[in-house]
């Protein structure tokens, strides 16, 4: 049976590390029974920056909806706007930028979910906290 979720509907991050902002699509905090998938929006502000990581056990794609940014993986850095895909295979170290003046923006998909994230650099990691509905975002 399809079911519809408005985004209000939707569970809401906000970065400890940052003002990113991550919006839940497909996880344990929505009911949609998927269980090899895992499916998330998130948004970085100007200036925004992850830290360095890698994931255990998954492959991690990338969908860009709006802006531009850069992701660092490996030794490389690249720029990616509006309709780039990139995909990050377990074990591989990487991160993302917004070195511009506006939003960027992408859906995020692990599969299977990650086994564990691993952070490179001690004490420079990316958590969440539940963010209140009225600190709503764009897309």
């Amino acid at each position: 049976m399809a079911k519809v979720f408005q985004r209000s509907d939707l569970p809401r991050f906000a970065s400890t590390r940052d003002t990113r902002d991550r919006l839940d699509v497909v996880t344990e905090h929505v009911p949609v029974g998927a269980r090899a998938l895992r499916a998330d929006r998130i948004v970085y502000s100007p200036g925004d920056t992850a830290a360095p990581h890698y994931h255990v056990g998954c492959t991690h794609v990338f969908y860009v909806l709006r802006g531009s940014g850069i992701v660092r993986h490996g030794d490389r850095r690249e720029r990616v706007a509006a309709g780039s895909v990139v995909v990050v295979g377990a074990g591989e170290v990487h991160w993302f930028e917004n070195d511009t003046d506006e939003e960027f923006a992408f859906v995020e998909y692990w599969s299977p979910p990650p086994a564990e994230t691993v952070w490179i650099h001690e004490g420079d990691v990316c958590t969440w906290r539940r963010a209140p509905a009225a600190e709503a975002v764009n897309a």
